[in-house]
């Protein structure tokens, strides 16, 4: 099994959060990964292996250093609308 530094493995759940797009250039050993393929990330596991769920409906990981990809765009970050402001809303009454 192959170690990995918690510093480069917070650097890969960093660069590669659930939700990433990849694509693939070549995966060691794996003849049905097609290079240009597409898939999204799922999680980074705990010896820095990234898994993803591929366009071809496979869910095989890319391991850093060994297969190339590439990343397509990151997770869009969910915004919260700030309502307080809102001249429609009306502020309630305390409780009792």
């Amino acid at each position: 099994m192959q170690t990995i530094s918690k510093e480069k493995l917070e650097m890969l759940r960093k660069r590669y959060p659930a939700g990433t797009k990849v694509c693939l250039d070549t995966m060691e050993g794996e003849h049905q990964m097609e290079s240009g393929l597409k898939g999204t990330v799922t999680y980074v596991d705990d010896i820095g292996q990234i898994l993803v769920q591929w366009e071809n409906g496979s869910s095989l990981s890319l391991i850093p250093g060994v297969d190339r990809f590439h990343k397509i765009s990151s997770p869009e970050k969910k915004t919260v609308q700030d309502h307080s402001r809102d001249p429609v809303r009306k502020k309630e009454e305390p409780s009792r």
